[in-house]
């Protein structure tokens, strides 16, 4: 038989693990849930004990509240990108976007588009030769599945590691679902997973399962029902918009359907569940009165954080995150600074691989220790800073955030500045501590361009052809809507450097 070239790779590089294979008796269950444009306030969830507005004063998810009740919340847990896409193939591989070299969902602008900076092209689909945790957990004998968006092309899950999936999802697989019994496919995906970890169950396999709902978006198919009963309750400060509302709600009882189920299949003891966001809350989402052709600027005069998907401000990328499972203590709460690729060895650690037999290049860190030290401990990764890379113009300028200590620093690409906050004290980034503590972001900033560098990440050019006469080229939405980039709204939005 011949082997094609991603199986002779795959094969080596886990050999030790093949050689070994066995099924762990007692191996634990694991189910990922990945919400789609999820702010991390967007739930009826608190993630912060100390910040009131740290959950929304609109949406009611009580599943979740019941979640976080049995589990841990994560008040500093990140998406790796503010965008969909290069977060979810960070998930399947342990690696950040930009060593990835995948940092933005849609495509880059050109030239053409009369900006004044370039994008680098950015690759759109998973290779052939990526190793993910799908197929290192097939290695220890779980069985695998993947239900909802994939969105990272490649052939679709069950090419990577997955037995069973949805096949090559995106976006647009969820247009299609319009029925009010079943909004945006929660409760089907629901109760396939549930059949899955059923026959996993009845063979004695443990089993890795990602549901990757589709909403919050296309909140239009939002069950009827639930919309009705949204609309007599009152707008809030934060939130504003009833159709997100009534389908962030529908999500919450698709995901009610998978504790249920768990609990009645007498799963619960030996399963890790998971819930979090694939990145920040959409601009547009908080105003009743707001479009893809407007931005809102309101709605960060009351939340806790500043910014929205498509820049690295906290609330592009800060997500909620909320665990269950073996040995983490009831309604406890961790505020180590975690990314959504430390799940990969995380996931690795618990099916009872060795780090050391993991593929060498992912950068994330396990939190098992954090999760059975009550919230509490050290993430052990590669290198010790944070980095979250975004060279793309969407709602922010191209930039970069590095994390150390408790000190946050963001470089905007166009205009060469940059700003510093004490994250801890300031999860709001009001206060750019970049004149009090020079020396301090000077060295972020080495750190940062150092690593970027030492991964060839794509940085973006300056656009020889930029007039700055002339109007950028605004973008064309799925729905056939223009919408144009509006730096100084920019300006009143996210915290943008004047000086």
């Amino acid at each position: 038989m011949i082997l094609l070239p991603r199986y002779i790779k795959l094969l080596f590089t886990l050999l030790p693990l093949f050689f070994f294979f066995n099924i762990s008796i007692g191996a634990p269950n694991i189910v990922l849930m990945l919400s789609d444009d999820q702010g991390w306030d967007g739930l009826s969830v608190q993630m912060h004990p100390d910040v009131d507005s740290s959950k929304s004063d609109l949406y009611y998810t009580p599943r979740l509240e019941e979640l976080a009740a049995q589990g841990m919340r994560f008040s500093a847990f990140y998406s790796p990108s503010s965008v969909c896409a290069p977060t979810r193939i960070s998930l399947q591989t342990g690696i950040s976007p930009a060593k990835n070299k995948w940092t933005k969902a849609a495509p880059t602008i050109t030239a053409e588009r009369n900006f004044p900076m370039v994008p680098i092209p950015h690759r759109r689909a998973i290779l052939e030769d990526e190793i993910t945790i799908g197929e290192v957990l097939q290695s220890k004998g779980y069985m695998t599945a993947h239900y909802g968006k994939w969105h990272i092309s490649g052939g679709g899950p069950e090419l990577h590691g997955y037995t069973e999936s949805d096949g090559d999802t995106s976006n647009g697989n969820a247009y299609d679902i319009t029925s009010s019994d079943n909004p945006l496919d929660v409760y089907g995906m629901s109760q396939r997973a549930l059949d899955f970890m059923k026959r996993s169950s009845e063979e004695g396999r443990p089993f890795f399962i990602q549901i990757s709902y589709y909403p919050l978006h296309e909140q239009q198919e939002a069950s009827p029902l639930t919309i009705k009963k949204v609309k007599q309750r009152p707008i809030g400060l934060i939130h504003h918009d009833y159709l997100v509302a009534a389908i962030t709600e529908d999500l919450d009882s698709g995901v009610g359907v998978i504790l249920d189920g768990i609990e009645e299949l007498n799963l619960s003891d030996n399963t890790y569940i998971i819930y979090m966001g694939d990145n920040g809350q959409r601009a547009y989402e908080h105003n009743s009165n707001c479009s893809f052709t407007e931005v809102c600027i309101n709605r960060e005069e009351h939340a806790a954080l500043t910014g929205a998907k498509g820049n690295v401000s906290e609330g592009g990328i800060r997500v909620p995150f909320i665990i269950k499972g073996p040995g983490i203590n009831k309604n406890s709460w961790s505020h180590t600074q975690a990314v959504g690729y430390d799940l990969f060895p995380t996931f690795a650690e618990w099916a009872g691989i060795d780090k050391q037999e993991l593929p060498k290049n992912i950068e994330g860190g396990s939190i098992a220790s954090i999760l059975e030290n009550n919230g509490i401990g050290e993430i052990n990764r590669i290198k010790e800073e944070l980095v979250f890379h975004f060279p793309h113009y969407q709602d922010g300028s191209p930039q970069s955030a590095i994390f150390l200590d408790d000190y946050k620093l963001i470089k905007y690409y166009e205009i060469n500045k940059t700003v510093l906050f004490n994250i801890v004290e300031d999860i709001g980034e009001k206060n750019n501590l970049i004149s009090t503590f020079p020396n301090k972001a000077a060295e972020l900033e080495i750190i940062l361009d150092t690593y970027l560098k030492s991964i060839n990440a794509d940085i973006p050019a300056i656009n020889t052809s930029y007039d700055f006469s002339k109007p950028r080229t605004p973008s064309i939405n799925r729905n056939g809507n223009k919408v144009y980039y509006n730096p100084m709204i920019e300006l009143n939005r996210i915290y943008y450097p004047r000086n």
